[in-house]
């Protein structure tokens, strides 16, 4: 079973984002933001879209490290080909520490009660932002916002930050993180410069792994990190989860239930649900659901070209899934029914997709 995370956008037993140094993958994005800085024609607010897990938190907080550290960006991205800066450097170390006083986050937050995160990021905390903007940068150079993730924006929080993004400050910099853009507001994504990430290459997951893995200090099995690449889509984050022996063990026996649809094992199936059950089964029953919509994207993208009414049926299961296991999570239900209606479904959907 997984650790749970003293933070919202931490993954258990992995670096923060802030804390990851290394760029793998992602030279093209981070060509485009230098040429873009080094024309002296910096737009102020990038929405960083693609895939969960990828990179683009990551990115983000390596921007702001360059456009933090002392001196004139300008002048530095003259000089260099990259965003990398030293771990020894002051505004580095600042980062890291969750102490320097130009960078702003938002993000969701501990509950008042002390028993996990708000669902989104709270209207207050971006009105906070607003007033910080509203003064002097407190070293008199650039000020950065990252929010992480866009999709943790409500409404009414995200059209207080459209104020912002609508008549910013002077050497203000908004780096806005978005798993799905298609999804903000338009008048949101019309203010901000798109920047594009790509899922990684199995390869390059697995070095990124390792690259997280050898920064925490703690030993790995190699093995283990080139199977949960080979499983993760693409996404560093999923195969860092899936390093875990338990979670990996978890992933192959949905996937194997799932790569035997539209067959159904029952017995199989009973111990799955039994496996996610209570307290002790929350983040692996995160596990479960990320796994199965990650099955299902496959599909959908392996036939994109097919007629839709294979799609469809594929396609309804995926909204149906997704609303039951929200349910699940906001009303505290018991997830073995859960379990058993969505392979059912997926059965179900499986078999009207072959026969289109």
């Amino acid at each position: 079973m997984l650790q749970t995370s003293d933070e919202p956008d931490r993954m258990p037993s992995a670096p923060h984002p802030r804390e990851t140094l290394a760029l793998i993958g992602h030279d093209e994005q981070e060509q485009a933001f230098l040429d873009a800085l080094r024309s002296g024609r910096l737009h102020h607010a990038w929405l960083l879209g693609g895939p969960e897990g990828i990179g683009k938190a990551s990115f983000a907080y390596r921007v702001a490290r360059f456009m933090l550290a002392s001196g004139d960006p300008l002048a530095r991205a003259a000089g260099t080909e990259t965003l990398a800066m030293p771990d020894s450097d002051p505004a580095t170390r600042r980062i890291m520490a969750q102490s320097h006083p130009d960078l702003h986050l938002l993000r969701r937050i501990p509950k008042t009660d002390g028993k996990g995160y708000t669902s989104n990021i709270p209207v207050p905390a971006v009105r906070r932002v607003l007033d910080r903007f509203g003064s002097s940068a407190a070293e008199g150079g650039w000020r950065v916002c990252i929010v992480d993730a866009a999709e943790d924006m409500d409404r009414p929080a995200a059209n207080a930050l459209l104020k912002l993004l609508e008549e910013p400050p002077a050497r203000s910099l908004f780096l806005i993180v978005a798993h799905a853009p298609g999804r903000l507001l338009p008048t949101i994504r019309s203010r901000c410069r798109l920047l594009a990430f790509a899922a990684l290459d199995e390869r390059r997951v697995a070095e990124a792994g390792r690259s997280a893995l050898e920064r925490m200090g703690g030993p790995y099995d190699e093995s283990a990190i080139d199977r949960a690449a080979s499983l993760a889509d693409g996404s560093v984050r999923r195969a860092l989860t899936y390093v875990d022996p338990e979670t990996l063990a978890l992933v192959e026996a949905v996937r194997a239930r799932l790569d035997a649809l539209p067959g159904i094992d029952v017995p199989a199936l009973l111990a799955l649900a039994e496996d996610v059950a209570g307290k002790a089964g929350e983040s692996d029953f995160a596990v479960m659901i990320d796994t199965v919509q990650s099955w299902l994207s496959d599909h959908l993208h392996a036939h994109a070209a097919a007629q839709p009414a294979r799609l469809a049926p594929l396609a309804e299961v995926w909204d149906k899934l997704g609303r039951a296991a929200r349910d699940v999570e906001t009303f505290n239900l018991d997830r073995r029914p859960l379990v058993m209606t969505m392979f059912h479904d997926l059965s179900d959907a499986v078999a009207r997709s072959r026969a289109a």
